[in-house]
């Protein structure tokens, strides 16, 4: 399964990359005491930081604001994922433990300020195009609602588009009984290169530690 970025979105975002993670064979379940308690003592810490300072202000959730405007999408509407979770820490909404895939995508997501997607393969079809959505294009997401893609960032297979850093999508969901994986990490364009391998090995073992399974690696992008 082979991953490209399309012209039309590197002509907008020129330095445009993100990680991808291939896993196979894993085991997904309820998440560890220990991941549960670092995603709850991180939010903590996150929410005392932010009496202090707007989130618009955090240098992560700042770039992925002006990526969107770049693609054309108002990030006062479209609130990339990193964002909305920073913005439920601040009320004090905190993320409660929903499976070991998930938390740990949601604590690597925090931490680093980035969005992050994680799909099952075994629900994917041929290679994946991350590009702009078009006009007509929808999906039911995670969030529970149909969604317009129109000028989203958006990665799709043969099938149709699944996911996004605003919201992904119900069709290629991870869950308990999900074995091949691939993780998306949409990347700050702003770090190096060295900081890019860094964070998404950083996560892929992370991962395997808890999750077992086979893994690999690469930076895809523009």
């Amino acid at each position: 399964m082979e991953i490209h970025v399309s012209p039309e979105l590197c002509a907008l975002v020129p330095d445009f990359k993100v990680g991808v993670i291939y896993y196979h064979g894993i085991e997904v379940g309820p998440s560890p005491q220990m991941v549960k308690g670092r995603l709850q003592l991180f939010q903590e810490s996150i929410f005392f930081e932010l009496e202090s300072k707007n989130i618009t202000e955090l240098d992560g959730i700042k770039e992925w604001r002006q990526i969107f405007k770049k693609t054309g999408k108002d990030p006062n509407r479209y609130r990339h994922s990193a964002e909305a979770l920073y913005r439920r820490i601040k009320k004090q909404n905190y993320l409660q433990s929903v499976h070991s895939a998930i938390d740990i995508n949601n604590f690597f997501s925090l931490q680093y300020q980035v969005p992050i997607g994680i799909y099952d393969t075994d629900k994917l079809s041929g290679d994946i195009t991350i590009r702009l959505g078009q006009g007509n294009e929808e999906y039911t997401g995670l969030n529970g609602r149909k969604n317009s893609l129109h000028n989203l960032i958006i990665s799709a297979d043969n099938i149709g588009p699944f996911g996004s850093p605003f919201v992904d999508s119900e069709r290629t969901a991870v869950d308990i009984h999900t074995k091949n994986a691939i993780q998306i990490i949409y990347l700050q364009p702003s770090i190096d290169d060295s900081s890019k391998h860094k964070l998404t090995e950083s996560l892929m073992k992370m991962f395997v530690q808890i999750h077992g399974g086979e893994s690999h690696y690469k930076i895809v992008g523009c």
